[in-house]
């Protein structure tokens, strides 16, 4: 199979502000988003990248646009409802600080796979729809671009956080063990007998090796050597000439 660069969305204003924006309209990457999603967009311009695919909303589509613009040839595009950000239904457009005092507060944190928000979405409904999508994505760009593709994903802090839980085979409630900053890179390869996870929030350092593509098969006992940027490969081949 492929694999996925998961990529959240740079900082916005409501995020600076302690609000939770879910789905609200006009929630756009602030100047320190956009240098973030610019950042991230330079790390992945010697990836070949088979799509970008988005969240429908304001600020995943720019940080697409930032990584989609440093591309060297044009790339698929598509914009994927099932990567929207959880429905968070009456909680939507409230202060972080307000939320934390209502009881749901406490359950979102230990036991996510209960919590339905009122009004809104249940956490274990917004990962069974956004894996089921990424793994869709996959599926299709392997079929087209051969088990080499590689691909990105821009989405949302739990929604990434909730893929990667299915990732690690974690359960839903673990999932608040794992951390996704704003316009972080995190990886994931889906290989035919399980996925490996490859790197999760990380926000520097080479990704050149990917353009070489993830070495399948099963899991090196003992760890392995680890990947090669395409840079050293490069410079390791020219010495043997």
């Amino acid at each position: 199979m492929g694999t996925v660069i998961l990529v959240r969305h740079g900082r916005t204003t409501a995020n600076a502000t302690g609000i939770l924006a879910g789905r609200a309209e006009g929630v756009s990457l602030d100047e320190t988003g956009m240098e973030q999603a610019a950042q991230t967009a330079n790390r992945l311009a010697d990836v070949p990248l088979v799509g970008v695919v988005s969240s429908p909303l304001e600020r995943c589509q720019q940080t697409a646009k930032f990584i989609l613009d440093r591309q060297a040839t044009p790339t698929h595009a598509p914009i994927e409802p099932d990567l929207n950000e959880c429905d968070y239904g009456n909680w939507q457009g409230r202060s972080l600080s307000d939320l934390a005092s209502e009881a749901l507060w406490k359950v979102v944190q230990t036991q996510p796979s209960a919590v339905v928000f009122p009004g809104g979405e249940a956490m274990a409904a917004m990962q069974a729809r956004s894996v089921a999508a990424i793994r869709r994505h996959d599926a299709a760009f392997e079929a087209e671009h051969g088990p080499g593709a590689v691909w990105v994903a821009v989405s949302h802090g739990d929604i990434i956080k909730a893929i990667l839980a299915d990732a690690y085979g974690m359960h839903l409630d673990l999932f608040q063990r794992i951390n996704v900053g704003p316009a972080s890179v995190s990886i994931v390869h889906y290989g035919s007998s399980r996925p490996s996870v490859f790197a999760t929030n990380t926000d520097a350092g080479d990704l050149s090796w990917l353009a070489r593509g993830i070495n399948t098969g099963d899991a090196p006992v003992g760890g392995g050597a680890g990947q090669q940027s395409a840079k050293t490969t490069s410079d390791a081949e020219t010495a043997g000439d």
